[in-house]
């Protein structure tokens, strides 16, 4: 499930203003080329923003919270951005293994070690998603289970020497050669690409917009 956050003072016919939109125009933020792509790939208009946040876990703060935080906070700082776009898009993906959070690799010997703690194992990849409009934030996150076959320490070099894996939350990517280090997904695939789609069309069927009008949005573009 997702959640409605409201910040100042909420426009009351902001629900209102969306139901019935034939079109709309999305502020992404984020420099992810995986979530271009998926947006691309969906027909929709955007615009890219580069948001700066503060990423530092908070003591205590659990890797859903963390996710979610952030994913708001860049949501927020996308606002603040002038430019077209009545909805701004954030998200954050994170990689979860017995409690610990793994973020990008800060080299390549951490990307060999994240990829020794996650093989022949299933981990977890949570995404954060937010959507700002005029004030009103929804957020939620996603779930996926990812099963990684038994990889010997020469497999481990030879995936981390492709370099693939060195902009992204636990060394892999799924959507290029790391499928062939996975040996089952248990959720959403979109989500560990690192954004859950179906998560976000039902955040836009609550802001009033009808599948019909996600779908048919590339027509119009």
């Amino acid at each position: 499930m997702f959640q409605i956050l409201t910040q100042g003072a909420p426009d009351s016919n902001s629900q209102a203003a969306l139901t019935g939109k034939k079109s709309f125009h999305i502020r992404l933020a984020s420099g992810s080329p995986r979530r271009r792509a998926l947006l691309q790939d969906l027909g929709w208009n955007f615009e890219i923003l580069s948001p700066d946040v503060d990423e530092t876990p908070l003591p205590g703060e659990r890797p859903e919270a963390l996710c979610e935080r952030l994913a708001r906070l860049k949501a927020e700082a996308g606002a603040k951005t002038p430019g077209p776009g009545e909805l701004v898009l954030a998200a954050d993906t994170i990689v979860v293994i017995d409690g610990r959070i793994l973020g990008k690799p800060s080299g390549r010997e951490e990307a060999c070690a994240m990829l020794r703690l996650l093989q022949g194992r299933a981990h977890e990849v949570m995404t954060g998603i937010a959507l700002e409009k005029e004030g009103q934030i929804l957020s939620g996150v996603e779930r996926t289970a990812v099963h990684f076959r038994p990889l010997t320490e020469a497999e481990v070099q030879v995936y981390a020497a492709t370099g693939e894996g060195d902009d992204k939350a636990g060394a892999y990517a799924i959507q290029g050669k790391g499928a062939l280090l996975v040996s089952a997904i248990e959720g959403d695939y979109f989500n560990v690409v690192g954004l859950p789609l179906c998560l976000l069309g039902r955040m836009l069927e609550s802001l009033g917009l009808g599948l019909e009008d996600m779908i048919s949005c590339r027509e119009r573009r």
